[in-house]
């Protein structure tokens, strides 16, 4: 009985969280893609027409039409199939990545606003040296490093993609760290984890969410900027960069083979930053009181 009632208060901020996200059109617009990019991922076998490694060199460079309802590429295979199995990769890397950089991002930016001092200037320090780099060229080193894989992909684009969420940790920390019932905390002599895990990172929570869901377009674009260049997924896998890399040479005469692509990569990566966009107003205390 006594977690029934946190529960029930945690369903009923989700539904109004909902609720307000779908009353605004753009941010509907990037819930409904989200749903999509699960729902397709989730049943890509279902939903696709083709198989999406089957190569079929009769049907090359074929038109959209009514048996490939978005052409084929150099090598028969179906765009759409292929697109549909490309939506797992691309939720594949969303996933893992945010599961890293969260969590490094918030201890970082937590443990150096509460101690300060030495250790929020090292810990600072070394946060400036990544955010000097743009995010695509450090990735590109640490691609080039690990060696040109998906899994490689993924693990230098979660390293480029921390610092921000720890700049913001570090922020939202300096501002709850005087609080009075942080005080009141130490008082009580809570340890310095215990009054970080307790009390601090809850009240990061709703800024950390707000900035992974807009960082998500970012890692997308990186992704498929890494796919494009061979760094990223190898050949014969669907992802949405590799897939525009390999069709560059034929968009003259077969448009379909980078427009569907990079139509899919724009919508999810709009999708993304509207959602965040609808997140930060519906975690705003100000609209959660005229809800």
């Amino acid at each position: 009985m006594p977690t029934a009632r946190p529960q029930r208060q945690w369903v009923r901020s989700t539904v109004n969280i909902l609720r307000f996200l779908l009353r605004s059109p753009p941010s509907a617009f990037g819930l409904v893609m989200l749903a999509a990019l699960i729902v397709i991922a989730a049943f890509a076998p279902l939903i696709a027409t083709h198989d999406p490694y089957l190569q079929n060199l009769g049907d090359a460079l074929a038109r959209p039409s009514g048996a490939h309802v978005f052409g084929t590429d150099e090598l028969g295979r179906d765009i759409f199939s292929r697109l549909v199995h490309g939506a797992r990769i691309t939720l594949t890397i969303i996933f893992l990545v945010t599961i890293v950089v969260g969590p490094i991002g918030l201890f970082v930016g937590t443990v150096a606003g509460y101690h300060g001092g030495w250790l929020d200037t090292i810990l600072m320090r070394v946060t400036d040296i990544f955010l000097s780099f743009p995010s695509l060229i450090l990735s590109l080193a640490f691609v080039a490093a690990l060696g040109p894989s998906l899994n490689n992909a993924i693990i230098a684009i979660a390293l480029t993609a921390w610092p921000p969420i720890a700049r913001l940790a570090r922020a939202e920390t300096l501002t709850f760290r005087s609080a009075d019932y942080i005080a009141a905390a130490r008082l009580q002599g809570a340890s310095s984890w215990r009054i970080i895990w307790r009390s601090i990172v809850p009240m990061c929570m709703p800024s950390l969410l707000i900035r992974l869901t807009l960082n998500m377009a970012t890692v997308i674009l990186t992704a498929a900027g890494l796919g494009f260049l061979g760094l990223g997924a190898q050949p014969p896998l669907p992802e949405w960069g590799a897939m525009i890399a390999t069709g560059r040479r034929y968009m003259i005469d077969s448009w379909w083979l980078v427009t569907f692509p990079g139509l899919a990569i724009l919508c999810v990566s709009l999708g993304f930053n509207l959602l965040g966009d609808g997140l930060r107003d519906a975690l705003d205390p100000k609209q959660m009181n005229k809800r």
